[in-house]
């Protein structure tokens, strides 16, 4: 126990210590502007979910003690890969090329690269070495199949959330010598603002409004989850799902989310889409609240009308107690069942929507050999 004292004690120290990759809440004009929104909540100071307790339900059944001692001595044995996993170098030249349908690159966990109708859309993309405000805590299992210096100009920068996994301080400062464009939930553009984001290039979207860019629509839907960036007083910012129509194809990227009827009324709105990008990783029923469990993601995947499945949130960094592959593992069945057409690329490869599905399911052969 001494041991995990001490960890603990580690933790809070640096919790309560400034860092700039904390980011800023909104404040000012900025926060009376963004508390006139219906899921922000005048009484508890925050924004809220569709079902404002369903976070105090989840927390009065966990113990912080015992959980952290789980995840940091008592998770699976095969939380983390013990060789590199298998990526390609994309070729931009082709993905770059103009097409009649939806091209994307998945670089792991919730990054990944779009071109869809001559647009560059750029999701939840985080490059540094950590998923955290310290370097030394949630390690990626491997580089980044590119650098950034080698991505092509990146029209618009979509985050779902504030959470280290999902907005990365280290990659938004590298695109701020850049004409990137950045949209988020409301709330969220007080980080990149102190980070040196200039406002002028800063959208936020309140759930179920649209942002018109000609050919595409781009659309902040609801999602079940949280933000914070520094452990406690958190949900001062929304966190949400995305919802992309083009010309001839769309596709819906579920960000971090629990199960709920959104999904629903998502798929009725919007549906059929041509692909789904469904969170499916760093699962527990303890948190079932804020986090699909496989099951749920294929019937997010039914419940939106889905075409093509694409499960993220796996694949680069540690954050929950099951193995690194489980959450394939277990999609799979449920694909299998629910007759879902699975896209399971490697890190880097590009896909075309319209092309046959052929992938491998490449993680099958790291788990009989470990």
């Amino acid at each position: 126990m001494r041991i995990v004292s001490l960890y603990l004690l580690l933790f809070f120290t640096l919790t309560l210590v400034q860092c700039k990759a904390f980011g800023k809440d909104p404040e000012g004009s900025h926060l009376e502007k963004i508390k006139t929104s219906t899921h922000y909540d005048q009484t508890r100071e925050q924004f809220v979910n569709r079902r404002p307790d369903v976070l105090e339900k989840m927390r009065e059944n966990q113990n912080f003690f015992s959980l952290f001692f789980k995840f940091m001595f008592g998770g699976d044995k095969h939380q983390k890969p013990d060789v590199k996993l298998p990526e390609e170098k994309p070729d931009f030249v082709e993905f770059l090329k103009p097409e009649e349908t939806i091209k994307f690159i998945w670089f792991g966990h919730s990054t990944f690269l779009v071109n869809i109708d001559g647009k560059l859309l750029f999701f939840d993309p985080v490059f540094s070495e950590s998923a955290a405000p310290f370097s030394f805590m949630v390690k990626r299992f491997q580089d980044a199949v590119v650098k950034l210096e080698e991505l092509p100009p990146i029209d618009y920068i979509i985050i779902s959330h504030d959470h280290y996994d999902h907005l990365d301080m280290q990659t938004i400062e590298f695109f701020k010598a850049t004409n990137t464009k950045f949209i988020t939930p409301l709330g969220v553009t007080s980080h990149l603002k102190e980070w040196g984001v200039s406002e002028d290039r800063l959208t936020e979207l309140d759930w179920w409004q649209t942002l018109d860019l000609g050919k595409l629509k781009i659309v902040c839907t609801p999602a079940q989850h949280f933000s914070g960036r520094r452990g406690m007083n958190g949900n001062k910012t929304l966190w949400s799902s995305w919802t992309i129509l083009g010309e001839k194809e769309r596709f819906y990227f579920s960000g971090d989310s629990g199960y709920d009827v959104h999904f629903k009324d998502i798929g009725e709105k919007f549906g059929p889409f041509d692909l789904t990008f469904i969170e499916n990783g760093q699962y527990n029923p303890m948190w079932e609240a804020v986090h699909v469990l496989p099951e749920q993601t294929a019937k997010a995947h039914l419940d939106l009308k889905g075409k093509r499945l694409v499960p993220v949130h796996w694949g680069m960094f540690n954050l929950s107690l099951h193995s690194w592959y489980e959450p394939a593992e277990s999609l799979e069945k449920q694909a299998e069942i629910y007759k879902i057409d699975l896209l399971t690329p490697k890190f880097g490869q590009m896909v075309r929507v319209r092309e046959p599905n052929l992938m491998e399911r490449w993680w099958k052969k790291f788990i009989q050999s470990e």
